[in-house]
């Protein structure tokens, strides 16, 4: 393979399984699990326990459709949210935690490094619920396919490895409960298919009755529960996992309707929500230029707001939630979920501030901006050309504001990486940049700051193109050929053929060595004045621009140096019946790419 094909978005399709389906990006699974027998090996000890105040009794209490939690016998209804940082910065962010009103933090993994989160949630009266992972965690795109109605040796090593912890950790005070796997339910249809996934299914689920039988006999006096992505992966528990004490799921723009699957479903156990927030990417609706339109900053926090209303809307069955996602990643997940991200805060962590009822009437608010716009055709930007963005923007407790322009092009290669842009104030909240160079589209950030630790930020799509070249294309449909075509792989076969098309989603690729080239015969000698490259990931950082009469004699035209990809617009001055670019150092580890390869008169 040439590389990432960088042009077509995978929309990721749910089986019959669920209504929805809840990928495992946007960096949520910072607590990683540890590995199959890394425990008997010896990688990792078991912390020593120092004396500290006794474990609470976490219970489950009620009947058929009036439970509620209790901690040591008072009433706990669970408000909380995932947690992103490090372990080991728990001191540093569970006291601001506190201060929202959140008294419990949910985690995916549970090991060594999880003593000193919950030293510190104990510290700060805040419970965990402490995860153990499952392969294949996390819903479609994980990876760790497990057979789990054959492979004996990976279940007992999860089995003694989750139990060794729960020894570990069940006199902590910072427990609350042990949540057994995350969304694997759905993630093993990435596995398996037909009657086979049927029965992979129940042995997973039979395997986490397995797990919780087990904690049990080690602590009988925390709650057991395992999480899935929305409430199709109910049955299963029902069917074969008795001894869970409740539920858990994971559910963001249909939170709402938990209640009505619950009901119809007939389950006899009550639930905790554990993941939820605003719409997902894989939820929302397409912008004009085909990438999931983001929901804007106001937005997100009215689905906090309404996520949180759903959940207490359900008495006596829901439990409560652990929101997402107090994470400080700043990136294009981090954008979309986290409630500080770079550690600022938005109109979401003050939204789920108020939801638990801490208040915000003493607090400096974010700014908050209430349009944001592309001037011009947004869905042709000429690449590297000039690129304005509009947005109208306002400061709750008057603070003078500062902005920031950002591009991220996960649509073009699955970055997550925010890239900032040097940006020209032109005032009334317009702002200028250059455009990207990489045609496809990308994301556009704005970002503005009141210098009082909050941020808003709203994004917009754009579709870079190449810039328009006056002058007729000659090489366009013309005969080309090449050193060597990938011929297989992700979206080859990679002709020559697909570099002279005009159809920028085909391309051409070549063989993961130097040097290589592609020639087109322009049928006659031509005179041409300008040659244009539009580069795939897979680029030339060297290579020449050359011409010849009889397709075996070469003469250079131009050279290039220290290319870096994109569309490269070259003047030159050129006459011969055939063209090529002859690459002769590679940018990438792969092989070299275009798009397009245009020679005009």
């Amino acid at each position: 393979m040439t590389g990432p094909r960088t042009r077509t978005r995978t929309r990721r399709r749910a089986a019959s399984l669920v209504r929805r389906l809840h990928p495992a990006p946007l960096v949520r699974r910072l607590a990683a699990p540890l590995v199959a027998g890394a425990l008997a090996a010896g990688a990792l000890a078991l912390p020593a326990q120092p004396a500290q105040a006794a474990g609470s009794v976490v219970e489950v209490t009620g009947s058929q459709g009036d439970w509620q939690l209790t901690v040591d016998g008072s009433p706990y209804q669970v408000k909380g949210l995932t947690w992103g940082p490090a372990a080991s910065d728990a001191g540093k962010y569970l006291p601001d935690l506190r201060s929202m009103g959140v008294n419990t933090i949910r985690t995916w993994g549970t090991d060594a490094t999880s003593k000193p989160l919950l030293d510190a949630a104990a510290a700060n009266d805040i419970k965990v619920v402490a995860g153990f992972w499952l392969q294949p965690g996390g819903g479609p795109g994980s990876g760790g396919c497990v057979d789990y109605v054959t492979d004996d040796g990976y279940k007992s090593s999860m089995l003694e490895e989750f139990t060794n912890w729960v020894d570990a950790y069940r006199d902590h005070p910072g427990v609350l409960m042990w949540n057994v796997g995350n969304e694997s339910v759905l993630g093993l249809q990435n596995c398996y298919s037909g009657e086979a996934l049927e029965e992979q299914r129940d042995a997973y689920t039979s395997f986490v009755n397995d797990v919780a039988v087990r904690i049990h006999a080690r602590d009988p006096d925390h709650p057991v529960t395992s999480t899935d992505a929305w409430t199709g992966a109910w049955p299963y528990y029902k069917e074969n996992a008795p001894d869970l004490d409740l539920y858990a799921v994971n559910a963001y723009q249909d939170v709402c309707g938990i209640r009505s699957a619950w009901e119809q479903g007939g389950y006899t156990k009550p639930y905790i929500v554990t993941e939820t927030g605003p719409p997902g990417e894989w939820e929302v609706p397409d912008d004009a230029n085909g990438v999931p339109e983001e929901p804007t900053d106001q937005a997100k926090a009215e689905g906090y707001t309404a996520a949180w209303d759903c959940v207490t809307g359900h008495r006596g069955v829901a439990l409560g939630a652990t929101m997402f996602h107090y994470g400080t990643e700043y990136d294009f997940g981090g954008i979309w979920f986290n409630l500080l991200p770079a550690g600022q805060k938005r109109l979401s962590y003050y939204a789920v501030k108020r939801a638990y009822g801490a208040g915000t009437d003493a607090d400096n608010t974010p700014p908050v901006i209430s349009a944001m716009s592309v001037e011009g055709d947004p869905s042709r930007v000429p690449a590297g050309g000039e690129l304005t963005l509009s947005v109208r923007a306002t400061d709750p407790d008057g603070d003078p504001l500062s902005y920031e322009v950002l591009s991220n092009s996960k649509y073009l290669d699955e970055s997550n990486e925010l890239t900032p842009l040097p940006a020209t104030d032109l005032g009334g909240g317009r702002l200028r940049v250059t455009a990207p160079d990489r045609p496809g589209v990308w994301k556009m950030y704005v970002k503005a700051t009141d210098g009082k630790g909050n941020v808003g930020v709203e994004s917009r799509s754009v579709r870079i193109v190449p810039p328009d070249v006056d002058g007729t294309n000659a090489a366009l449909n013309a005969p080309a050929t090449a050193s060597s075509e990938q011929q297989g792989g992700g979206d080859c076969p990679c002709t020559a053929a697909g570099a002279v098309d005009g159809d920028l989603t085909t391309r051409w690729a070549s063989d993961w060595s130097d040097p290589q080239w592609l020639s087109v015969d322009l049928g006659t000698r031509t005179a041409f004045r300008h040659v244009q490259l539009v580069w795939e990931t897979s680029y030339a950082t060297e290579y020449t621009v050359q011409t010849s009469d009889d397709g075996r004699n070469w003469r250079t035209v131009r050279e290039v140096t220290g290319g870096d990809g994109g569309v490269d617009d070259l003047d030159v001055s050129g006459t011969g019946r055939y063209v090529r670019v002859h690459g002769t150092q590679r940018g990438t580890g792969w092989g070299y790419s275009l798009y397009e390869f245009g020679v005009y008169t």
